[in-house]
């Protein structure tokens, strides 16, 4: 199938390039394939929504219905110094970028679900249930569009009674808007030597659930953000967050920064105690757990975000680390990411062009207030690696909130998140507590309310270079890491009769979250995309 121009991947960014380039020219063909089985299906986030973007994109939005139904009325800052201790930061010593005056508490599920509709009444064609298995190529190195995966394969690798084979979606250019960790946007940055020149990439894993609460504690629109306790206690750096949305709903996460150093370290049981904590319990304590989810999301920041033009395409979004992890928000930069992508690709296309390197696309970018948002922010990451994340903070307050980030250097945070485990004799084991089924929970049962099904019989698609590496690497090594550090328990090791131990992937369990693909020290892991519509199907999240 032909296009002007086809767009993998149905989050905020893809979206926005899809309704932008319509809106400059309603006669480009434009194609967006998405792996969920629905349009939000896989979108997970906080998330609070800074409308810069929407409000440029859409003006009239609200006529439109966009579901932002919850304006910020509170905004908390607390540190939590211990298990039951803590304190709330006075207003005039949060770094500025943490104020969320202005901004929406929303689904980010929902947003995409509706630009989606507004992409459709423009006549983009999307196609949900499509997941982009490969890059296709033209004989000279630009990419020529994607080949989506074929179905009914069996786990052997041959056609099933099923079998339907994949389709190729050829494009005068490509958009990749995987979001974090995209598998075939780490293919293209390894093939054009995208990252040449620039910091190791960082990431953090978000754990997520959606609770109904009762009157009594339900306060909408408030917003509350926690740095500390529990990551504090394994030397991990990251933070938590209580948002209350419409109709007695709260969302609670937690973001655990991938570069701890501690292999005994569970993400997942972190979140399970955070939960714990009186700052979080109050709120949540009679009322009933109804999703759950985990991403991975990416916050590298400026310095480890790779080139964004190739012959033939565009990286946009997360794919490419537009997140502002100053501000921890993404969806209004990926956004404008999108947008900027969609004017340079309509001007290449109405000048007659095809498949070659958008590379007035840097150019255009680094016009947007997005770049110059993410560069007067660029040291919030680094500092919060190098110093902590309090003293990290006070920097960043200084930088600023006093400096305005224009301090005249860039700090630098050099090592991958892969490379930081330390041996596992070497660092405290952790006891975590029994979950008890109202407020703290096992994995298992949290898979099973994030919806997530994959068709058994199908290739594995967690996939390793050398199978040998769990046991005979990574047990003595690190404890075999990938089972704590999955949030879904995909990854077991589990004993033999005869006392041998071996590596066991449960890939039906898997939420898509990548981790595994970040995280692994050896990467030997590798993420490629399942059968399309497989996965979480995550509602409201």
């Amino acid at each position: 199938m032909e296009y002007d121009v086809v767009i993998i991947g149905a989050g905020p960014s893809g979206l926005s390039a899809a309704c932008r380039l319509r809106q400059l020219n309603p006669e480009l063909s434009v194609c967006v394939v998405e792996k969920g089985s629905e349009v939000g299906a896989h979108i997970l986030s906080g998330a609070v929504l800074e409308p810069t973007a929407l409000n440029e994109l859409f003006p009239d939005w609200k006529e439109r219905n966009a579901p932002l139904k919850t304006p910020v009325e509170g905004d908390d800052i607390h540190v939590l110094f211990s298990a039951k201790g803590g304190m709330k930061v006075p207003s005039l010593f949060v770094p500025k970028t943490m104020h969320n005056h202005g901004n929406y508490i929303i689904s980010l599920g929902n947003l995409c679900r509706w630009l989606a509709e507004q992409a459709e009444a423009l006549g983009v064609e999307i196609f949900p249930g499509f997941a982009a298995a490969e890059v296709l190529y033209h004989e000279d190195g630009s990419v020529k569009g994607i080949a989506t995966g074929d179905m009914g394969v069996s786990h052997s690798g041959e056609p099933g009674a099923n079998y339907m084979p994949g389709m190729e979606l050829h494009a005068k250019y490509t958009l990749f808007s995987e979001g974090c960790r995209g598998h075939l946007g780490k293919q293209l940055i390894q093939k054009f030597a995208l990252d040449d020149g620039k910091e190791a990439q960082h990431y953090g894993i978000g754990i997520k659930e959606l609770w109904k609460i009762p009157d009594a504690k339900y306060k909408q629109g408030l917003v509350v953000h926690t740095a500390g306790w529990p990551l504090s206690e394994s030397g991990c750096a990251g933070g938590g967050f209580l948002y209350h949305l419409e109709d007695n709903q709260v969302v609670v996460g937690l973001i655990t920064d991938l570069s701890y150093s501690n292999p005994h370290v569970s993400p997942f049981d972190e979140f399970q105690r955070y939960k714990t904590h009186p700052t979080i319990r109050q709120y949540l304590e009679g009322g009933e757990r109804v999703s759950y989810g985990a991403r991975a999301l990416v916050k590298g920041g400026l310095q480890a975000q790779p080139k964004m033009s190739f012959p033939g395409g565009l990286l946009i979004g997360d794919n490419a680390g537009t997140l502002n992890f100053a501000k921890i928000k993404g969806i209004h930069t990926a956004m404008k990411s999108g947008m900027v992508a969609a004017e340079v690709v309509a001007e290449a296309l109405g000048a007659g062009r095809a498949s070659d390197d958008l590379t007035s696309f840097a150019e255009a970018y680094k016009a947007s207030w997005a770049w110059k948002e993410l560069h007067t922010q660029r040291n919030f990451g680094p500092a919060q690696h190098k110093f902590g994340n309090i003293i990290g903070s006070a920097y960043a307050f200084i930088e600023l909130n006093i400096f305005n980030g224009k301090l005249p250097w860039t700090l630098s945070d050099p090592i991958p998140d892969h490379a930081t485990l330390k041996p596992a004799k070497d660092c405290k084991t952790i006891d975590y507590p029994k979950p008890d089924g109202k407020l703290t929970f096992d994995k298992l049962s949290s898979v099973f309310i994030s919806n997530t099904n994959h068709e058994e019989d199908q290739p594995c698609h967690l996939t390793l270079k050398d199978a040998d590496i769990p046991i005979n690497h990574n047990l003595p090594l690190y404890n075999e890491p990938a089972q704590r550090y999955c949030p879904a328990g995909v990854y077991e090791v589990v004993e033999n009769n005869d006392g041998s131990k071996r590596f066991q992937i449960n890939a039906q369990n898997c939420v898509h979250c990548k981790t595994c693909d970040i995280k692994d020290p050896t990467q030997n892991i590798v993420w490629v995309a399942p059968e399309g519509g497989g996965g979480p199907n995550y509602p409201n999240m």
